[in-house]
């Protein structure tokens, strides 16, 4: 998902820009200026308290805001992305953008900020007043406006530079150059953004065989904790040996020992364009720590997809792979089959539901050859990737 924050002192052009890009990219567009003169207009309860404010040149109080913009988010949930004019204004709207986004598993792509002077912009918001009719267009009120602006707005800059997104484009010259540096920043942008899948499905339905094939694909690093765990186990690492030590008492691996292997084998791979998941999460709580995780490294969960496949077939296939030298230690017996796969539907089904809930999750056909159930995977994955670029 594509999320712009469109940045500058008032006259920058924001507005001129914003077109240009929501048309492009397909965003929904949120303007808190828009939705407030919309309250303004209807005559409600919140526009008459914000016309008075807007006239005086000051900023609306955030619990005024932040509702509206909430509103348009829940109510755009299948939008290829959304871009912001006029909000964040302050640090406290920045830290409340975080959250409004993290709740719909995404965040901000970058801060795009328009570096425009303040005469030019008052000569520009004085030459709008002509036409606009506007009533926060007048002289004195366009001072208020920038002062304003330096003292509450400005260090919003800042918080996005911290967080290594606020990127600074010269906004002064013809409006189809600046949107061509736009454009480029915006490409530069997604190309660091990580695209991360979850392959979701019981043991045997071959989430292993798909996962390494789309990792392939888009350059993607495979994690899979069961290959990890084993990797510190045969090299004898002091986590090998915890691991070991569960093992032998019929225990699972905790997760702090989990996640320290898995942060580690992502922060090894600066140079992949994102992580797919084989074997994690295993239950709501690694739902939960894979949401933290990749939060941590500035991202989201791209795309979740769950590999259906009968139990007969699953059966059929895990007494099979019991024969070779690929087989699991469940697949020795009948009964230790069994056993798994009844464990994966009391803890695994709850993490298919809790992505189902949260975010987009793709069901596919996990029956026919490799590369038949590849093909069928391959189509939603594709979406979500061009959605996320």
């Amino acid at each position: 998902m594509l999320n712009i924050a469109l940045f500058g002192v008032p006259g920058a052009g924001k507005g001129t820009q914003s077109k240009l890009l929501m048309e492009k990219h397909n965003l929904v567009y949120i303007a808190t200026g828009d939705i407030l003169r919309k309250e303004i207009a209807a005559g409600t309860e919140l526009g008459k308290e914000a016309a008075e404010i807007i006239n005086q040149g000051g900023l609306v109080p955030d619990e005024m805001v932040v509702q509206l913009i909430e509103n348009t988010l829940v109510e755009n949930l299948d939008a290829a992305g959304f871009l912001f004019d006029g909000f964040p204004r302050t640090v406290v709207q920045a830290y409340i953008l975080e959250g409004l986004l993290m709740k719909m598993h995404t965040r901000l792509t970058c801060l795009l900020s328009l570096e425009v002077p303040e005469d030019e912009a008052t000569r520009r918001l004085l030459e709008r007043a002509k036409t606009s009719g506007r009533a926060d267009d007048t002289e004195d009120v366009i001072k208020n406006r920038l002062r304003e602006y330096h003292e509450k707005t400005a260090p919003v800059a800042e918080f996005y530079r911290q967080k290594g997104i606020y990127v600074p484009i010269e906004g002064v010259g013809p409006v189809e150059e600046i949107y061509k540096k736009l454009e480029q920043a915006i490409a530069r942008e997604l190309r660091r953004t990580l695209f991360n899948v979850v392959l979701l499905g019981y043991p045997g339905a071959g989430c292993g065989t798909q996962a390494r094939r789309l990792a392939d694909k888009y350059n993607l690093l495979y994690v899979s904790t069961r290959e990890l765990i084993r990797k510190e186990v045969e090299a004898d690492t002091e986590l090998g040996k915890l691991c070991a030590r569960q093992f032998q008492q019929g225990a699972l691996v905790p997760d702090d020992i989990v996640i320290q292997l898995i942060e580690r084998h992502m922060c090894e791979h600066p140079d992949a364009n994102g992580f797919i998941f084989k074997g994690f999460p295993r239950n709501i709580v690694q739902a939960y720590i894979l949401d933290g995780l990749l939060l941590k490294m500035g991202s989201s969960l791209s795309s979740v997809i769950e590999l259906d496949v009968p139990m007969l077939e699953l059966l059929k296939r895990l007494d099979e792979r019991g024969k070779t030298d690929r087989r699991q230690v469940y697949d020795m017996e009948t009964a230790t089959i069994v056993k798994r796969l009844e464990e994966h539907e009391q803890k695994c089904l709850p993490v298919v539901e809790y992505y189902r809930k949260h975010a987009e999750v793709t069901t596919v056909d996990g029956r026919g050859s490799p590369d038949e159930v590849f093909a069928r995977i391959t189509a939603p994955v594709e979406r979500a990737w061009r959605k996320a670029r």
